[in-house]
């Protein structure tokens, strides 16, 4: 097994620097703050009655956190779209926001599309690609950034912008505060479990060990539940493993009933629940039981209590330790964390079966 205290040892198995990237979030969430500032919003784009959010993957994942941090005040509902086309309720009244890293992404640019046959309101994130091009010959506006990454660690730009443009709009108070204390807590956090701090203390590299080897099932709650989204994904991208994650309260009505069989499974996978001191007391005392209901069936779990008052601080900064735990985990099954050759199989097949339609 690879040893998580050499990182001078991981170079070889990560030349493209993910772990830089991972490291970035908290300077990624300072930048684009400040840069979405700069993008110009009609006033009429006030007076939509609702908010609809384009995106696949990474570059969706920051619209679903957003939903979710900001449900509990936002005075329109945000629905995030991650599909092809629209739905049908999208109308000149909506505010439609389309996200795509590479600015090509298939799906997206098919719901743009549609959003402006329908003459919805519109934004684009993206780096550029085909959506930059439609975006600014449509005089739509544009958060145009510059990070060569992968999508999904690029999150703090496919993020902060759209929770920047709900606030300016007035469907959200002032974010301002919540966003120092949000980086303030990731970097502090980051301190305890970067690199060079040794496993013997590093709460990222102990959770990455006890994951290894095993199927991660994470469970989040309220405005955690993406964020458990977020951590699946990032151990499906970065450590090329299985993962699932689910939500409560819904999954005490549906998936407690399945701790049964198959009877391997308590061998094989372990359960990590995130948990916030601001989630609804009653979603408290269901983690409670839920986590005696998996010791039970003798299924292991590990509890992460988010950081921070705010939930955005919270949300952020757990999400930043599910990045550190998925590239440990990378290390360990000694897989470069960068590439994504399952995901480009499929987009090269998909290509071929559009170029065989075509002729």
């Amino acid at each position: 097994m690879p040893d998580l205290d050499a990182p001078a040892s991981w170079s070889a198995r990560d030349p493209q620097g993910m772990l830089k990237h991972v490291a970035e979030l908290p300077l990624q969430c300072e930048i684009a703050w400040q840069a979405a500032r700069e993008v110009d919003l009609p006033d009429e784009y006030r007076q939509v009655n609702q908010i609809v959010i384009l995106g696949m993957g990474g570059s969706a994942i920051g619209a679903d956190l957003l939903r979710t941090v900001v449900e509990r005040e936002c005075t329109v509902p945000i629905s995030v779209h991650r599909n092809y086309g629209l739905p049908a309720f999208v109308d000149r009244f909506s505010l439609v926001m389309a996200c795509s890293y590479s600015g090509n992404t298939e799906e997206t640019l098919t719901g743009f599309e549609s959003a402006l046959q329908r003459r919805a309101k519109l934004v684009a994130v993206t780096t550029g690609g085909e959506l930059a091009r439609q975006a600014q010959l449509h005089g739509v506006p544009l958060y145009r950034y510059d990070y060569p990454a992968q999508p999904r660690a690029a999150l703090g730009y496919s993020l902060i912008p759209l929770l920047e443009f709900v606030q300016r709009l007035g469907f959200i108070g002032d974010r301002s505060a919540d966003m120092a204390e949000a980086v303030a807590v990731m970097r502090a956090w980051q301190a305890e479990i970067k690199e060079s701090v040794p496993s013997a203390t590093n709460a990222a590299k102990q959770l990455a060990l006890k994951l290894y080897q095993k199927l991660p099932v994470v469970y989040g709650a309220e405005h955690l539940s993406e964020v458990a989204r977020r951590w699946k994904g990032q151990f499906n991208e970065n450590a090329k493993s299985w993962g699932i994650y689910d939500v409560l309260p819904e999954l005490n009505h549906n998936t407690v009933a399945g701790y049964a069989f198959p009877q391997e499974l308590p061998r094989l996978a372990h359960v990590v629940m995130l948990t916030s001191a601001l989630n609804h007391p009653r979603v408290r005392v269901r983690f409670d039981i839920t986590r005696d209901l998996l010791a039970q069936h003798g299924f292991a779990c590990d509890t992460v209590e988010a950081r921070g008052h705010s939930p955005l601080a919270q949300m952020l900064s757990t999400v930043h330790l599910g990045d550190y735990v998925s590239y440990y985990l990378s290390v360990l099954y000694d897989v470069d964390p960068w590439t994504i050759a399952s995901i480009q199989f499929v987009k090269e097949r998909l290509q071929q079966a559009w170029n065989a339609q075509a002729t």
